[in-house]
């Protein structure tokens, strides 16, 4: 029999709900527009550049930008949006709201109902060409917000609406 050992933390299991499957074309674009695509971008104009003025270089400025500019803009670009997928899920209790998020560093949230100040929903530009939102849980705590991004606009509302009315159904601390 295995004991755990006293200062061990219990093991939490991950929030039950999965965001939106749009969310990974959401965030493949993102990618695309912020680091991939400038990345790609400039490897490109470099080797162009190099082509027309260096030729001499491209023997080892080729190998050089695929190692340091494209490889790793490809990698972003294909590994983030799915392992981000994975790991962002949400869950909403009858006395927290629990949040995971995160691809590289992951995160884990929960937040008593009780703490919960404001619930807003945010929608950007290229979140609504893909019919999603972000759900944004301000509490009183110095940790910050918890936010449960790539959902369904559907279910932002539903969230959003949930939490609400779960946060004023909850009895808050007694100041």
């Amino acid at each position: 029999m295995t004991l755990m050992p006293e200062h061990a933390a219990p093991l939490l299991r991950p929030p039950r709900h999965r965001v939106d499957p749009r969310a990974r074309r959401w965030w493949t674009l993102q990618a695309l527009l912020t680091l991939s695509g400038p990345m790609l971008l400039t490897a490109l104009t470099m080797a162009v550049l190099s082509l027309l003025f260096f030729p001499g270089a491209l023997p080892w400025l080729g190998p050089l930008l695929l190692v340091v500019l494209v490889l790793p803009a490809l990698g972003y670009l294909l590994v983030m949006p799915r392992r981000r997928y994975a790991v962002h899920a949400w869950e909403l209790g009858g006395q927290a709201v629990y949040a995971a998020g995160g691809w590289f560093w992951q995160k884990r949230r929960i937040a008593p109902l009780s703490r919960v100040q404001t619930v807003d929903t945010v929608r950007g530009p290229l979140q609504r060409r893909y019919g999603l939102a972000t759900v944004t849980v301000t509490t009183a705590s110095t940790a910050g917000d918890i936010k449960i991004a790539g959902l369904s606009d559907a279910d932002a509302e539903e969230l959003s609406r949930r939490i609400g009315e779960a946060a004023q159904d909850v009895p808050g601390d007694a100041a």
